[in-house]
């Protein structure tokens, strides 16, 4: 296939490296990596074993054209760039695939290259980009792929095969929505608490920002070692639960336990938001916590820890 990525930070390279390695011809949209990326192209660090590719490096998607398959990795919050990037990746039977977190991404694309396009990717990956043309992965990999408001399509079994191949592990599921709240029962917490840990621990209970306290923003063992941290956590991943089910979708609550084992295996590890919120970036702010958020209070969910934890994060964020 031909194959466009558009966002190449940590998730769109890794991924996108893995399925240029096993042979498909693989497009890279770059910015910042464009002229580092086309010298020496990007290379992988994995205790899965190192390896370097040479992707096709463009600086506009002009210079791609129409592909078969597109990742859309970029952050949902330069999502405004959509409707000047996608157009020119577009053929007749492109099918597009959007890796971004959160909820809102796969309507975004849709209003642009139409419903019938588009499919979701749900990555639970460890993963940092750590300079240009340079990625760590340290543990897992593996992707959940839905179609959008439709039932698996024998092309989502073609993607998710041709994505196995590659050597990614990825399972297709039939409810693209109860996936992506059950990535939000690892995201919220982790992500969110990452940040919000900055302010202190008080803070991130009341909800109430105190400008005259500023710490480091703890990592996810961080957060599972301290008893209280520890409780936020698991209370977070409970609301997020309730708020989905709420959405019609079923959730159990051994998800939870799930997510935790799985962190365990992470060790000293920050999330991505932590890493934009560091250095300075825009966080996913809306996508991952103030639309679920949305959507659980207009069910009737109470849900205080999550209120409290976007109050300190728009805080924090302003």
């Amino acid at each position: 296939m031909k194959i466009g990525v558009v966002g190449c930070g940590a998730v769109g390279s890794y991924y996108g490296a893995k399925l240029c390695r096993d042979g498909h011809e693989t497009h890279f949209l770059l910015r910042s990596d464009y002229e580092v990326v086309k010298r020496r192209g990007v290379a992988i660090r994995s205790d899965e074993g190192d390896f370097t590719i040479r992707p096709k490096a463009a600086a506009s998607p002009e210079q791609i054209g129409p592909c078969d398959l597109v990742f859309v990795a970029i952050k949902s919050t330069a999502n405004s760039e959509l409707p000047r990037l996608l157009p020119p990746l577009l053929g007749e039977r492109t099918v597009i695939v959007s890796l971004q977190n959160g909820l809102g991404s796969e309507e975004a694309i849709a209003r642009i290259a139409g419903e019938e396009r588009v499919l979701g990717g749900l990555c639970f990956v460890c993963l940092n980009r750590v300079e240009p043309g340079v990625i760590h992965h340290i543990a897992h990999g593996q992707i959940t792929l839905g179609e959008f408001k439709r039932w698996p399509e024998p092309r989502t079994h073609d993607v998710a095969s041709a994505i196995r191949h590659a050597g990614i592990p990825c399972k297709v599921t039939a409810d693209l929505m109860r996936a992506r709240w059950e990535k939000l029962v690892w995201n919220i917490p982790f992500n969110g608490l990452g940040v919000a840990s900055s302010a202190g621990y008080e803070a991130v209970v009341s909800g109430v920002f105190q400008k005259a306290f500023f710490g480091k923003c703890l990592t996810t063992d961080d957060l599972l070692a301290d008893r209280r941290w520890y409780q936020l956590v698991r209370e977070l991943m409970s609301e997020v639960i309730v708020a989905a089910n709420a959405q019609g979708l079923t959730l159990e609550f051994e998800v939870a336990d799930k997510m935790i084992e799985l962190t365990q295996t992470m060790r000293a590890y920050k999330a991505s938001t932590v890493l934009d919120f560091e250095a300075g970036r825009s966080i996913e702010l809306q996508s991952i916590f103030l639309e679920p958020l949305r959507l659980a209070e207009a069910a009737n969910v109470p849900v205080p820890r999550l209120r409290a934890l976007c109050n300190i994060l728009t805080s924090l964020t302003a």
